[in-house]
């Protein structure tokens, strides 16, 4: 018998393990990879990811779900020091793309805004004092080791300017050795805010709503709460109390605003109560600053964010509290890409979390109204302002009146002698009208041409101090033209309807000697696109009492605080509210509220005045009362009457591409296969508010459900039954607000 012949003795290969892989594209859902060998990654951790012939950042969603062979996967790389998104953020993310219909990749993809977060930390060159002392030391080498003494490192501009030095000196005394090298991390740690720095004297109504949130962050559950107060009652500091509370329990914090606008005066608000200003994240920081901001939150190191909606979506590791200041705001829905309410996904966020939430508003939305009257969110009240300080008195001008049968005028008479009288006491007035530029609409005056956007079903506003006409729905801009682009007849152009420059060309008019700024998004500095900082100006002058008039739009109508403000005058106090859609009441109940809220926030008493052509309006009637919650029972039960929200469900279908017959097409093909359902409606298609939108057509369709129907179920059985082709997007929007 021959022996048996001993196999060759093989090396154990380490097992490869699949995973799942999101990108933070528009796909369908995770792609299947191979991780390296030996390594099995968790859900949430950063992978470079192969796709196609380039690389892209990629997160591990779970188990990979495919046949495929190991040998048609690719590797997909942990990146360096294994970072990760939260085990809570993940699974926020797959909620919103599940209730908003979107892909998940493209909810992702805004929890990756700040690629560059994950790239290896670079250094920065700083220096110390060494052991060399130089032969020959000059007063200015003095002043320079002895800023050196306390050992901290600094930059070559650091040490010069501490020392009150050029940066020669310090450049000598490092050839000398006198200073040496050392390297610093590259940004500088965010300071933590201290609880206790200077803390506020509250009122019983402040201190009660505080022990309230103070209570729910100590219990470090979920839980909802409406902070209701009128203008001027110190909300803000109330909140702030359960920010402290927080920030003593080792907690991060996240500040929800509505507009970066409002960013800048918050900032030193909370830098005043907490000794250093938050971390901040906007569209107008640059990509060093988010890159920074994005580490710190990642690392736990940013203890307070200061932000817009999509600082929802940042890798916070210990979220303790999130509060959504002015929830009511529209701007907090985004309308492009994926479509979400950043209020409503605040607080599954804050679910997500185990943590509490704060809805913060003098005039809350009526779903969060309704949501705390029914017992749903804890309702804290602050009834009265704070202070020596009362309501303002609000009354109504009508303008159907014979005396205001002038249509060139936009100021009555009431308006102006209460303006005069104002000024002569050496107090501040704001006008307010909710219009940017100089007019609405130019048209001709002969044939009656009307100045529109080639790429948008809107008309061109007049901005008369850059002589520009201008598109403000995709920015189109043309110098302003001298002759009609129809007729060819010169100077025959006329400006139709105010804007604000028009209202201060009025106003200064009929008071020349007063000082005045206008504050509107794209006055400031003759700019359409103005950051935070920017528009600033005309607020800080206001605040120092260096102007006597604020004329402007609602970027003015929130958040700020001037002391000898005592007189509000609204130029058109029925803009907006006939905009044909569920909430353009509330919306201009809001708004309007909100502004004559600026008025008397002092000891001197406030006088706000709307002109309006419908004095009988309920808005009108309960702005002029006083009568919120009347104003809200009435609107809730029109609304209740209707089955729409917040006692029925809305989503829309926006139908959009450059084709229009396309577009119709597909509009049509959907109107049609809709399939019948109880408690469901389908209305349209019809075209958009803006029929034509950034040279896109654009075509609507809307489902009303009642309250408890899965709508989401409802428009997936009903989007897979129509093909739509490459060329058209259908967009969804759940739970809309507008109907633009």
């Amino acid at each position: 018998m021959r022996p048996a012949r001993l196999k060759p003795e093989i090396p154990l290969l380490q097992p490869q393990h699949r995973a799942g892989v999101l990108l933070p594209l528009p796909l369908a859902g995770a792609y299947d990879y191979k991780l390296p060998p030996g390594i099995n990654a968790p859900r949430g951790a950063l992978v470079a990811a192969p796709l196609g012939n380039r690389e892209t950042l990629g997160v591990v969603w779970g188990s990979a779900e495919g046949t495929v062979g190991d040998n048609r996967l690719k590797i997909a790389e942990p990146l360096d020091g294994n970072p990760a998104l939260p085990q809570a953020l993940c699974d926020f993310i797959d909620w919103v793309a599940a209730y908003t219909l979107n892909p998940p990749g493209a909810i992702l993809a805004m929890a990756l805004r700040s690629r560059g977060a994950f790239e290896p930390e670079a250094h920065r060159i700083a220096y110390v004092k060494g052991e060399i002392v130089p032969a020959r030391l000059s007063e200015a080498r003095k002043r320079v080791l002895a800023v050196a003494e306390d050992g901290l490192a600094r930059s070559v501009a650091g040490l010069a300017e501490d020392a009150n030095v050029s940066p020669a000196v310090v450049r000598g005394l490092i050839a000398a050795g006198a200073l040496v090298t050392t390297q610093l991390p590259e940004f500088a740690a965010f300071p933590p805010p201290d609880p206790d720095f200077a803390a506020p004297q509250l009122n019983a109504d402040q201190a009660a709503a505080a022990a309230a949130l103070d209570a729910a962050v100590t219990a470090g559950k979920f839980s909802v709460h409406l902070l209701d107060g009128v203008t001027g009652s110190g909300k803000t500091e109330v909140y702030f109390e359960a920010v402290a509370a927080a920030l003593a329990r080792g907690k991060q914090i996240l500040i929800l605003l509505p507009e970066i606008a409002l960013t800048v005066q918050f900032l030193e608000r909370f830098a005043a109560r907490f000794g250093v200003r938050p971390a901040e994240w906007h569209s107008d920081l640059s990509q060093k600053e988010r890159r920074r901001t994005y580490r710190a939150v990642m690392r736990g190191e940013a203890r307070v964010v200061v932000g817009a909606r999509s600082s929802l979506f940042l890798p916070f590791s210990e979220l303790g509290l999130v509060i959504v200041d002015e929830e009511h705001e529209q701007a907090f829905k985004q309308q492009d890409g994926a479509i979400y309410h950043a209020r409503d996904m605040a607080v599954v966020r804050a679910k997500s979390e185990d943590c509490p939430v704060v809805l913060s508003s003098a005039t809350p939305s009526l779903e969060t109204y309704v949501n705390a009257r029914q017992g749903r969110y804890q309702h804290l009240m602050l009834s009265a302002r704070h202070g020596a300080a009362a309501m303002p008195d609000v009354r109504l001008i009508d303008m159907r009146r014979r005396e205001f049968e002038d249509n060139s005028r936009w100021l009555s008479p009431a308006l102006r002698m209460a303006m005069t009288e104002t000024l002569a006491a050496g107090e501040q007035a704001m006008l307010f009208l909710n219009r940017r530029g100089y007019a609405p609409l130019t048209l001709c005056a002969g044939c009656g041409h009307k100045l529109t956007c080639p790429s948008c079903s809107a008309w061109l506003v007049e901005h008369r101090y850059r002589r520009r006409l201008a598109c403000h729905q995709c920015g189109y801009e043309i110098a302003a033209p001298q002759t009609c682009p129809s007729c060819a007849a010169q100077d025959s152009l006329i400006a139709c309807g105010p804007g604000v420059e028009r209202v201060a060309e009025e106003f200064a008019h009929f008071f020349p000697a007063a000082r005045y700024a206008i504050a509107s998004s794209d006055t400031v500095q003759g700019s359409l696109h103005s950051g935070p900082a920017e528009m600033q100006g005309p607020i800080r002058a206001m605040a120092k009492g260096e102007i006597d008039v604020l004329i402007g739009t609602q970027i003015m109508a929130k958040g700020h605080h001037f002391p000898n403000l005592t007189l509000v005058g609204v130029i058109d106090a029925d803009l907006g509210g006939s905009d044909g859609d569920l909430r353009a009441r509330e919306r201009t109940f809001q708004l309007l509220h909100q502004v004559s809220g600026r008025a008397g926030r002092a000891e001197k008493p406030g006088l706000v005045l709307l002109q309006t052509r419908n004095p009988h309006d309920a808005v009108m009637q309960a702005l002029a009362r006083g009568d919120r919650d009347g104003f809200y029972e009435q609107e809730g039960d029109l609304r209740r009457r209707a089955g729409a929200p917040p006692y029925g469900r809305l989503a829309a279908l926006i139908v959009s591409g450059y084709d229009g017959e396309a577009v119709r097409e597909i509009a049509r093909a959907l109107g049609k296969a809709a399939p019948p359902a109880k408690d469901i409606k389908v209305w349209g298609p019809t075209p958009a508010f803006y029929a034509l939108l950034r040279g896109q057509t654009r075509e609507r369709l809307l489902v009303q459900a009642g309250k408890g129907v899965d709508v989401q179920a409802y428009l997936k059985a009903w989007l897979a039954l129509v093909k739509v082709p490459a060329a058209v997007r259908v967009a969804v929007d759940v739970d809309p607000i507008s109907f633009f």
